[in-house]
């Protein structure tokens, strides 16, 4: 009798981004992101809204308004954080709101002795436990901003949950504005993800979830 073996999951389609940017960035949770024979099962990620949210990037700056009008949903926007860090996030745009999804970290699965070389460690759990250590780790850069990851085959690659995860709704860590959101996801228990224990919001500003 032949033994029969599960098909890997699927790649993500450009409608997995025609929706809202707090559901692209929970759903994101589980699946496996893939650059260049290098990646892991992402196990963080942030959401950011084009509308009113002072966190995103469209909220002052004119040039990241013309990203949005100007590229399909599933654009990769990456950008350099304070003169040091690459972060790779993706364009969430055609469903009830815009905006983007900040990957921050994943669990290694591929190419672990290729990003350890990047990351000059060979402690699995600093490899991609934070977005700056992540591109650095895949060795993604500006390059890559503005590339559409469903035109570029072989470059990058997204692929679909094994299994449902336990996913925790924390507040966005690493920002001055827009504090109270609890748009950041967590793997629940990872020891991959970027900090930990999880912050809690502030007891004067009431968190707004999830609807």
């Amino acid at each position: 009798m032949t033994q029969m073996h599960p098909l890997p999951p699927a790649p993500l389609v450009r409608s997995f981004f025609q929706r809202a940017p707090l559901t692209c960035s929970r759903e994101l949770i589980g699946c496996e992101l893939l650059w260049r024979g290098c990646g892991g099962i992402i196990v963080e990620t942030e959401a950011y809204s084009a509308q009113n949210d002072e966190a995103c990037h469209t909220f002052r700056r004119p040039s990241s308004r013309r990203f949005v009008a100007d590229h399909p949903p599933g654009t990769a926007y990456v950008y350099m954080n304070y003169g040091v860090h690459w972060l790779l996030n993706f364009l969430v745009k055609g469903g009830p709101e815009e905006g983007f999804v900040l990957i921050r970290a994943l669990e290694p699965t591929r190419g672990i002795e290729e990003m350890a070389g990047r990351r000059k460690t060979s402690d699995p759990t600093n490899l991609c436990s934070g977005p700056g250590k992540l591109t650095q780790a895949l060795g993604i850069d500006g390059s890559f901003h503005g590339q559409d990851i469903f035109t570029s085959p072989g470059c990058l690659s997204i692929r679909g949950r094994t299994r449902k995860p336990e996913i925790i709704e924390t507040p966005r860590i690493g920002i001055s504005r827009a504090t109270d959101l609890l748009w950041r996801f967590v793997l629940r228990a990872s020891p991959h993800v970027s900090a930990g224990p999880f912050p809690k919001p502030r007891p004067d500003s009431p968190a707004k979830r999830l609807p």
